[in-house]
Formats: structure tokens, sequence, C-alpha cells
């Protein structure tokens, strides 16, 4: 977009020709801090906040005034990152993992890290709000972030009380708090946006009954997620006792050789399994292997009919991206994890018909896992994502409800992504096959009733989790139908 500027004082003129463009005053100029940059005064941006302006309620600003709806919005001083190990590190949070619904580290820093982890521990009743990168992902600090390390890319929110918590979530995750907080950002490479930029986002202040109604469908769906990953949690730690599964470091050096002040380790020529990467012949995951076969009922694959029917990824093909209005939801492997994945594509329902009927179409049951990049995350399918595609990067193992639970919950463990990452290959970006998926090993228990418990329990979190996506889209619904729409 294109912004003249004048020293005239009259209203905004926008053109509705294909270059957008529009005047501005000089004064405005002044009153958004002297900047510049187009993108602060884009023609949608405006148009929203003309609707707000409109709109039934009064706004106020988010943060900065008396009747703001915020006590403060910071992040802390950036620092240097010592990365380490996760036997000798602090389990750190990325701003890409706030939004999932329950974030695994991949990263850990060192604990001598020049920095205040007390000001990078989340704060239970917080709103996070993403700075840096990708702008304006937004999740609150329930029970299952509390007390984590997040990075500095994070913006802490404090509300004022917890109804306008879960009422300012919705608000921000609307199309219109989207909108206007794109309009704030600046850098041009890697994009960011600053607390105080908050200060002058409009926010609209209904009756405190209905903030409360929207506030409470939020937290209820937040607490919804809590209770699913404390299931997950206890069907996993009632699958590492039955299994008698220790730490993963545990296993870490058995297999190795220090003879020659080299780590290495020697493998059978009848054990290479056409396979002369030495990342497959990983010796934690022969030491996972050796004490699943001793513990177990049968160890059996993924290619086992009792476990699945088959693994499908999708063939790349020529994307037809359409409106929202006339396609589906597209989802890539980061998004696998999120309940609402904050995706932006949509494959055309016309084009890509029998696609979607077949491979693309995510099945109800079935397991989705990233084929290139981060491999050995796995994600359930909850029933709102049968009305989604995915991506040619992601695959599914399609499996029934009465093992997708239980199969779910070991590959989910670190046991089961250690035996999914020992199948990557690849030389510049990681990669895995569905024959790979196939071949990962899975136990079967002696106690058949305690197998099938564990998959209850996954698939009460998982239709958990289902509720509480029910519940944010209503309320995201009744922000739009009863707040922003409402004259």
């Amino acid at each position: 977009m294109v912004a003249y500027f004048s020293d005239a004082t009259k209203n905004t003129v926008m053109s509705d020709t294909t270059l957008k463009w529009c005047s501005v005053s000089l004064a405005e100029t002044i009153e958004n801090g002297k900047r510049l940059d187009a993108s602060v005064f884009a023609q949608d941006a405006r148009q929203v906040r003309d609707k707000l302006e409109k709109g039934r309620y009064q706004t106020v600003c988010l943060y900065g005034a008396e009747d703001s709806m915020i006590e403060g919005a910071f992040y802390p001083a950036r620092f240097k990152r010592i990365y380490c190990g996760q036997e000798e590190g602090v389990p750190f949070l990325l701003p890409s993992q706030i939004t999932e619904i329950s974030p695994k580290a991949d990263k850990f820093i060192s604990p001598f890290t020049p920095c205040s982890f007390d000001e990078l521990r989340l704060k239970y009743g917080d709103l996070l709000l993403t700075r840096s990168g990708t702008i304006g992902n937004c999740t609150i600090v329930s029970k299952t972030l509390e007390g984590r390390i997040c990075s500095d890319d994070v913006i802490r929110i404090t509300p004022k009380n917890e109804t306008d918590l879960g009422y300012l979530y919705a608000y921000l995750n609307s199309s219109v708090g989207q909108t206007i907080l794109q309009t704030n950002r600046y850098g041009s490479v890697i994009q960011h946006i600053e607390p105080e930029h908050l200060a002058k986002l409009p926010v609209p202040k209904p009756p405190f009954a209905l903030r409360e109604k929207i506030g409470s469908l939020i937290l209820t769906s937040f607490a919804l997620r809590d209770e699913s990953n404390d299931l997950v949690d206890e069907a996993t730690a009632l699958l590492k006792e039955v299994l008698h599964l220790q730490p993963l470091s545990h296993f870490k050096n058995q297999f190795f050789d220090n003879a020659e002040r080299l780590m290495h380790y020697q493998i059978q020529l009848d054990s290479l399994d056409e396979r002369l990467d030495a990342s497959y012949h990983d010796p934690m995951a022969e030491a996972i292997l050796a004490h699943l076969r001793k513990h177990c009922k049968e160890l059996v694959t993924i290619a086992d009919k009792r476990i699945s029917d088959d693994v499908v990824l999708p063939g790349r093909f020529k994307r037809v991206y359409v409106d929202k209005a006339f396609g589906v939801k597209f989802i890539g492997g980061k998004e696998i994890h999120q309940l609402n994945p904050a995706t932006q594509k949509y494959l055309s329902l016309q084009a890509h018909k029998k696609q979607l009927a077949g491979p693309l179409g995510i099945k109800p049951n079935s397991i989705l896992t990233p084929a290139r990049g981060s491999l050995g995350s796995v994600s359930l399918t909850c029933r709102h994502f049968c009305d989604w595609a995915i991506s040619d990067n992601v695959m599914q193992i399609l499996s029934n409800d009465s093992i997708c639970g239980y199969l779910y919950i070991f590959l989910n463990s670190e046991y089961g992504e250690r035996l999914i990452r020992r199948q990557t290959y690849g030389g510049v970006v990681d990669a895995i096959e569905p024959f790979h998926i196939k071949r990962v090993a899975v136990p079967l228990l002696h106690d058949d009733s305690l197998q099938k418990k564990i998959n209850r329990m996954a698939l009460e979190a998982n239709e958990k989790r289902y509720k509480a996506y029910l519940l944010e889209q209503q309320a995201l619904a009744l922000m739009d139908r009863e707040v922003i729409e409402a004259r």
C-alpha cells in the first residue's frame, strides 16, 4: 500500500482502485509517533477502526489510560542464549509454541545463562502476545503454561481482572483485533511490535455481563485444555509404569565404547537393514527396543493391521488457494498441534474435491506427524480436524478408536519420538516417508484391560479438546455478532 502525506487535517480519502492508497494528514503522522511506514495507515485497518467508532459500544485504549483493561505489558530484557543438552538445561519455549495445546520444549538453555529466569517465567492469568517474526499470536497462561520459561520475544500482558482476560483473548484473536495488531508492526526483514504500540489499540467495552459471558467461555475452554493435558500425562505415566521405563538419559550410553577416547559403537552386518547412515543405527533406540521386548507382551510395528490400516502422505500438487468462504483450511506440520490453527490458507473445494476425499482430507482417529522438517512429534486428530486438509508435508497414520489413543500415547512419549526420529533421512532437510513410519515399533501390553484404559484416557482427552474448540468458536462468534458488529 502507498500512503501520501499532506499537512491537511481533513478526513482521510481512500481509493477503490487496484492500487491501494490513502492520504494522511501531517497531524496523524505525528500522532502515530512520526512513523512513515505505510502499514501504520493501512486501508483495511482504517476501515475496522471506523467500524469500531461507529459501533454500539464505546472503545477504550488497551493500555495506559484510567479506563484501560490491562494493568501492564512488558517483555523481558534481551539476552544471549546459551543452549545446552536436555539433561543439563532448562526447558525453553519459543514464541511459535505458545499456541500449541501441550507445548514440548525443543530447546534447553543453561542455568548459567545471564538472564533473570524469574522474569522469563510465565505467570498464571497473563495474556501472551508474540512480538517478533509472526506478530499477534495470542494465548492465555493457564495451568499448562504456568511457570514455564519462555522467550523474550513474547509480550506478557496482565489484565485488571479475570473476566477481561478471556474477553481480551477473544478480541485479539478476532479478525478485527488481528487486523489492528498488524498495523503496529515495524521492521524491514523481521517484523516487531512493542508494548507501547498497544497503548492506542482500541477495544470496545460492552457491559460487564457481556464481557463476562465471552470471558467465561474462553476460560472454560482453557480449563478443558488443561484437563485434557492432565489426562494425557496420566496415561503416559501409566504406560511408563507398566513398561518399567526409565528416563531417556538412562538409555544414553549403554552401547557406546569409549576405549579410544571417541564415542563409537559397533553393529553386525546383518543389522545394517540396508541403511548406512549412522543416525538410523541409534544405540539409544536399540536400548529402548531391547527394554520394550523384555517388558511387553509383543513388539509389533505400525504396519501391523492391529495397529493401523495404512500410513498416507499426500503427493505434491499445485495448490489453488481461495478465500475462506470458498475453501477448506489447509494446515502444515507446525499447525497440527494447535487447537485452532491460525493459518490463512484455504484450498479450493472445487479444484481439490477428489483430493480432499482422498489423501488430503483428515480422517477420524488418525494420527498426524510431520514428514519434513521437525520430525518425531504426533497429534491425535480432534473431530473438528476432519473438516480440514493437510499439506504434502504431513502424514496420517490411519487407525481406529480401539487402538488409536494408546498408539498416540506411546508415540507422543519421548521413547516413541526417539523411535520415529531414527528413521530420518536427508542431507539438508530432514525427511521421513510412510514406509519408514510403518517400521516404527509399538509395544502391546500383557494386560489388555490396562491397554484399553490408556486408550480410553487418550480419547477422553481428545474429546475435551474438541469441546474446548467449540467453546472458543462460540466466544469468537459472540464477539463478532454482539460486540464488533453491534449497532
